[in-house]
């Protein structure tokens, strides 16, 4: 623990609060969105080293590593790394955080629902859409909610 006067416990980063107790490496997993290789790779674009106490950080390598977050491609941190590459709508490459990464995920699910392609159709009905066996597993009912009984029913 440290006991330095300027430690801060709470660090804020792209509009969520990290640990300041935590490696900032460690702390940056919080954010939604955001990859342990991204982190790393966030840090060493900041120059700073990411065993680095969060609560330790000085005002500018917080405002640096915003920065970095909000737009990677920006700041040199390699495509691959991208959660959003050829966007169907812009046909950009960018990286989405928390808030906007949930509402393009709902929108995209939304899309394929409307246009009833085979992913879609699997997700109006609950059933898996990456090709997973349903003979054992996915046993719901919709009038249940979460994993209705499937036996047969005893005499009595």
């Amino acid at each position: 623990m440290e006991k330095n006067k300027d430690f801060r416990y709470l660090v804020r980063v792209c509009n969520t609060d990290l640990d300041g107790n935590k490696s900032i490496g460690q702390a940056l997993n919080k954010i939604k969105g955001v990859s342990t290789m991204l982190a790393n790779a966030i840090c060493k674009t900041a120059g700073i080293d990411n065993t680095k106490k969060a609560g330790i950080l000085s005002d500018g390598e917080v405002s640096k590593l915003d920065q970095i977050t909000k737009d990677p491609l920006k700041f040199g941190v390699p495509l691959w790394m991208m959660n959003r590459r050829k966007d169907p709508e812009t046909g950009k490459d960018m990286h989405l955080l928390s808030a906007d990464l949930d509402f393009t995920k709902s929108n995209d699910i939304k899309l394929m629902k409307k246009i009833k392609c085979y992913r879609g159709m699997r997700h109006a009905f609950g059933l898996p859409s990456r090709g997973q066996r349903t003979k054992s597993n996915f046993r719901k009912s919709k009038s249940t909610g979460k994993g209705g009984s499937l036996g047969v029913k005893r005499k009595k």
